[in-house]
């Protein structure tokens, strides 16, 4: 499972973000200013997931059924029937958080792509697959139906981090089962599924030295 690249919880002492503990539960409806193409795109059944006091961090909906496209080649790719642009789902972050270049996210409502880093020499040792999901502000991505190019789906994403570099979350194949669980020291998974296809992503976390 990849932890280059994902999304921490900025609070005003880092080190209480590491030591915080989270907590996921069923999430709500999908947020109501959402385009109606990509509000009817959405599963119903989506993610909260809170802190252990129970103060909301974010929640997020995939879409009903998995994209699938031509097979991606090469090495190494994790989820190699996603097609490059394709949406993924929605992610409400409830608070300002920070991706692995410390990129500010401000809260607010993003639609999730399907990224593949360039295997092109300038990102080795970032992560131990190419897989990633490019966060992209909801207000600027209204068709689910799109595939942009990478170019194309990296320029709307600068859109969320403000630089730039895209605001990317490490993804991975999943496990099958839905859980959403610590790994290492830092990092904090969701295992789920898009349709039948089983996914993992990092949604909390940070990088590791």
């Amino acid at each position: 499972m990849n932890r280059a690249i994902s999304l921490s919880v900025f609070l005003p002492v880092f080190s209480a973000a590491l030591l915080a503990q989270y907590k996921s539960e069923p999430a709500g409806p999908p947020p109501a200013d959402l385009a109606p193409a990509v509000a009817s795109a959405l599963d119903a059944n989506g993610t909260k997931i809170s802190k252990a006091d129970g103060t909301s961090v974010m929640e997020v909906w995939f879409r009903k059924t998995a994209p699938s496209g031509p097979k991606n080649s090469g090495d190494p790719i994790a989820l190699p029937t996603i097609p490059v642009g394709a949406f993924l789902g929605v992610i409400k972050l409830e608070t300002k958080g920070e991706d692995r270049r410390g990129q500010s996210l401000a809260a607010g409502t993003y639609t999730l792509r399907y990224v593949l880093m360039p295997s092109n020499g300038d990102h080795l040792g970032a992560a131990p697959q190419r897989d990633f999901g490019a966060l992209v502000p909801a207000a600027e991505d209204k068709d689910p139906s799109t595939t942009p190019d990478l170019d194309a789906t990296v320029k709307m994403s600068t859109k969320a981090s403000g630089t730039a570099h895209p605001a990317v979350l490490g993804m991975s194949s999943g496990s099958g089962s839905t859980s959403f669980t610590k790994e290492g020291d830092h990092d904090w998974t969701l295992n789920t599924k898009i349709g039948d296809l089983p996914i993992s992503i990092i949604l909390l976390g940070r990088v590791e030295s």
